[in-house]
């Protein structure tokens, strides 16, 4: 069947999890750069690598963050180019996004070597993580332009209706990732140095393997040398939308400055290390969703450009139905095995494994909502309403969070950190609803007025 009549014509059901199956496993994959890395530092290296390595996770935001900014911005606009019948249009987004994901990963990269050391302290360094930081985050701030290339294309080989072959890309990767940490760290004893370097090697790949992608036969669109020449008007549409999961990377680059820095004030350099195990198994758990997005993504993007209302809707709510099972499921994971959890990433240290087990049983209790709350604010990104989206982003990561991370930790220590991030998650969900019920009365007006309106051609006729 033809991409686009499948896309307006085929079971809901069906196409979500034809594409979105394939996009969950891809996002694990993509998780386990991050947690893998960790898993093997924490249980060689010891707690404070493992502190170190979490010092640098706000950078490592900020350069998926671009990633994000262009690769899910050019896909949104694609999906939709591609419902409209519009090849070419698409195809000048494609080659607009490869240009800009090199240019801001180079700016990300130079910026951020420049000015390394400071920015570590202000995350909260000391003197006993600070060289395991640099050791790391250098060498990944070197790969940033081969990071981006492949993770930002690779969303926009899933917008046109290829979910598999993205799927393989970010597998090829994952695989290579922990074959060469295994070699690096094990093998050569490289510790924290050969896992960057198995990550950037791994990321090299990926990007080769994407870029042949759209310059070979298998692909609808086409990486083309004339499309290259940067178009102000495509670059305003490609930040416009791609700015609201740029603007939640970036608040969560700044919820981790502030949170590093409370946690060495509350806890110390054990309590970073806590938080950076805590965030490796939250991010399991939340990559399935991001998943479940980036599968609807093309579905609702598509279909919204058709004026096909309905199969929105119903996208909509089997992705969210998805994502909460997917959400609910963490919370359970991390209050009845939690210990097993934690031990993956430390095996030695008594004292980190109990100052973990204790944050994250706070720390994911709201979770269940999270999977509503995200997949919500991803259909306003996919229908092109990116201020609502943005702002429903920001609601999590920014509006609420920040101020119950400044407020509540002088009340209750280092509990008042943990209990931050529920107390958010409930109250953006919240607002969210509200939200999302407003649009979907809007898209019933809308269906209604179209239905109308072809009654009355009929009847004309």
């Amino acid at each position: 069947m033809d991409r686009s009549k499948k896309l307006a014509e085929q079971s809901i059901g069906k196409l979500l999890l034809e594409f979105s199956v394939p996009a969950i496993v891809g996002m694990l994959v993509n998780s386990l750069y991050i947690v893998i890395d960790r898993i093997f530092i924490g249980r060689v290296v010891g707690a404070m690598a493992i502190s170190g390595v979490s010092l640098t996770f706000p950078i490592g935001i900020v350069i998926m963050a671009f990633g994000m900014l262009v690769g899910i911005g050019a896909a949104a606009q694609i999906s939709i180019k591609l419902g409209q019948h519009k090849k070419d249009e698409a195809e000048k987004i494609l080659g607009n996004a490869f240009i800009l994901l090199i240019i801001v990963s180079l700016i990300v990269s130079v910026l951020g070597l420049t000015f390394l050391d400071p920015m570590l302290r202000s995350f909260g360094a000391s003197d006993n993580t600070i060289v395991y930081a640099k050791e790391f985050i250098t060498i990944i701030l070197f790969g940033a332009v081969l990071q981006n290339i492949g993770f930002g294309l690779n969303n926009i080989i899933r917008s046109e209706g290829n979910p598999k072959k993205a799927m393989m890309t970010m597998l090829i990767g994952c695989i290579l990732n922990i074959i060469l940490d295994f070699i690096f760290i094990f093998g050569f004893g490289w510790g924290i140095k050969g896992a960057a370097m198995a990550t950037v090697i791994s990321q090299a790949v990926n990007s080769i393997w994407v870029v042949s992608y759209f310059r070979g036969k298998n692909s609808m669109l086409k990486l083309k040398k004339e499309n290259f020449k940067i178009d102000k008007n495509i670059v305003a549409g490609i930040f416009a939308i791609g700015m609201s999961p740029f603007a939640m990377q970036i608040a969560s680059s700044a919820v981790n400055i502030i949170l590093n820095n409370s946690l060495a004030t509350y806890g110390g350099d054990l309590a970073i290390g806590a938080f950076g195990i805590i965030n490796s198994i939250a991010t399991i758990f939340l990559m399935p969703i991001f998943g479940i997005n980036q599968g609807s993504q093309p579905i609702i993007g598509f279909n919204y450009g058709a004026k096909l209302y309905d199969r929105v809707k119903s996208a909509l709510k089997l992705a969210g139905i998805a994502a909460v099972i997917v959400s609910t499921t963490g919370t359970i994971a991390v209050h009845v095995f939690p210990t097993v959890l934690v031990s993956m990433f430390n095996k030695s240290d008594a004292e980190l494994t109990a100052i973990t087990v204790h944050g994250i049983k706070i720390f994911m209790i709201m979770f269940p909502v999270v999977g509503f709350q995200i997949v919500s604010s991803n259909f306003f990104q996919a229908i092109g309403k990116a201020k609502i989206s943005m702002l429903l982003a920001l609601l999590r990561q920014v509006i609420i969070l920040i101020p119950m991370l400044l407020i509540l930790p002088n009340i209750y220590n280092l509990n008042g950190i943990w209990m931050a991030a529920p107390i958010s998650d409930f109250i953006a969900s919240i607002l969210t609803a509200v939200f999302l019920f407003i649009e979907m009365k809007k898209l019933s007006e809308e269906r209604e007025i179209g239905a109308n309106s072809k009654v009355s051609m009929g009847y004309s006729k």
